[in-house]
C-alpha cells in the first residue's frame, strides 16, 4: 500500500507544526479527508478517524460556543482515535487545552493560513497524486497530435529511435526506456518520466541525449493521460497480422483496459508516420468513425444489392 510520510506532508504543504506526535511511524494511507463536524457535535458512528481531520470555520467556532466542561468533553473524545494529523485552516488559533489534549495523546496538530476550501482542494489533490497506484514499465511515452501514445517492445525494436522521430516532427516526449504510470481516477491512467531520466533520451550508438536542451521546452511534456498502447515487434513470416483493424485489442495496465495496436517492424515502414496516422485514426474512433465498419457495412451493402 502507497503511504506519505507524515514530515514529507508538512514540508510539502508548507504546514506549521504547533503539537507533533513522537510516532516514527505513523503514516498516511488514505487520500481522503475528513471535517470532524459531527464529532465535535458528539456523533461518532461514522467516524473515519483513519484520514487527515480538516478543522475549518464551522468546527472551531461551534466547538467554543460550547460551555468548558463539554468542550473539554468533545475534543478529549476526539483526541482518543488513532488519528493521523488535526489540521486548522484560516491561522486560527489553538487554546491550551486542545494542545495539552492533542500531547496526552500523543497526536499532531498543524495549522495553514489557507481557506479552508481552497486547503481542501489542494490536500486532496496533493495526496490522490502521492497515493494513486503506481507502477513502471519499460516503454516509451509520446503525445502525438493530443494522444498519449505509450510504445512497448523488446529492447533494441526502436522505440527510442521512433519517439526521436516523432520529436522532429514536433510531437513531444514524455518518458524514455522507463514510464512511470499511476492510475488517478477510474480509466484514467497518467504516465511520467523518473526524475532521473526526465527529457533523456537513449540512442544507441549515440548515447544520451537532452531533448528539452535540443529541441526546446515545446518538444516535452511532464506528464500525459495513456490513451494509446503500441507494441513494436520484429515481423514475424509466419504470423498473421490485423489488416482491417476490426477486432479490437486490448490490454490492462492497473485494473484499466486500453486499446493495443501490435506493429510489425521490417526494413522500409515509416514507424513514426504510422505512429501518427494511428493516433489520428484512434481519435476518429473515439469520436465515432471507424473506418473499418465502414468498410465493413459497404461490402455488406454490395452483397446484398447483388
Amino acid at each position: 500500500m502507497s503511504e506519505i510520510d507524515l514530515n514529507k506532508l508538512i514540508k510539502d504543504m508548507n504546514l506549521e507544526v504547533l503539537c507533533k506526535s513522537d510516532n516514527t511511524e505513523l503514516k498516511i494511507t488514505k487520500s481522503d479527508i475528513n471535517r470532524p463536524g459531527l464529532q465535535m457535535a458528539g456523533y461518532y458512528k461514522y467516524f473515519s478517524f483513519d484520514r487527515i481531520q480538516v478543522i475549518g470555520n464551522a468546527e472551531w467556532y461551534y466547538v467554543n460556543e460550547l460551555d468548558n466542561e463539554l468542550k473539554y468533553k468533545r475534543l478529549d473524545k476526539l483526541m482518543k482515535y488513532p488519528i493521523p494529523a488535526i489540521i486548522m485552516t484560516r491561522g486560527l488559533d489553538f487554546t491550551t487545552h486542545a494542545v495539552e489534549t492533542a500531547k496526552k495523546y500523543n497526536r499532531t496538530f498543524l495549522r495553514t493560513e489557507l481557506p479552508t476550501t481552497k486547503f481542501v482542494s489542494k490536500l486532496t489533490n496533493y495526496l490522490e497524486d502521492l497515493l494513486a497506484p503506481t507502477i513502471t514499465m519499460h516503454g516509451v511515452l509520446v503525445e502525438v497530435y493530443g494522444i498519449g501514445i505509450l510504445i512497448l517492445g523488446k529492447s533494441g525494436v526502436g522505440k527510442s529511435e521512433t519517439a526521436l522521430e516523432l520529436i522532429k516532427r514536433g510531437h513531444r516526449l514524455v518518458a524514455d526506456d522507463a514510464v512511470e504510470i499511476k492510475k488517478h481516477d477510474e480509466g484514467v491512467i497518467k504516465g511520467r518520466a523518473p526524475e532521473l531520466i526526465k527529457h533523456l533520451v537513449e540512442i544507441r550508438g549515440i548515447g544520451i541525449l537532452d531533448i528539452k536542451r535540443l529541441y526546446g521546452v515545446g518538444s516535452i511534456r511532464n506528464s500525459k493521460t495513456i490513451d494509446l498502447v503500441i507494441e513494436l515487434e520484429y515481423w514475424q513470416k509466419n504470423k498473421e497480422y490485423d489488416r482491417l483493424g476490426l477486432d479490437d485489442e486490448h490490454i490492462e495496465i492497473l485494473n484499466t483496459k486500453l486499446t493495443k495496436i501490435t506493429l510489425p517492424i521490417k526494413p522500409g515502414r515509416n514507424v513514426a508516420m504510422i505512429l501518427e496516422v494511428a493516433a489520428m485514426n484512434h481519435r476518429q474512433k473515439v469520436m465515432g468513425y471507424n473506418a473499418a465498419l465502414e468498410l465493413n457495412k459497404r461490402l455488406i451493402n454490395g452483397i446484398d444489392n447483388k
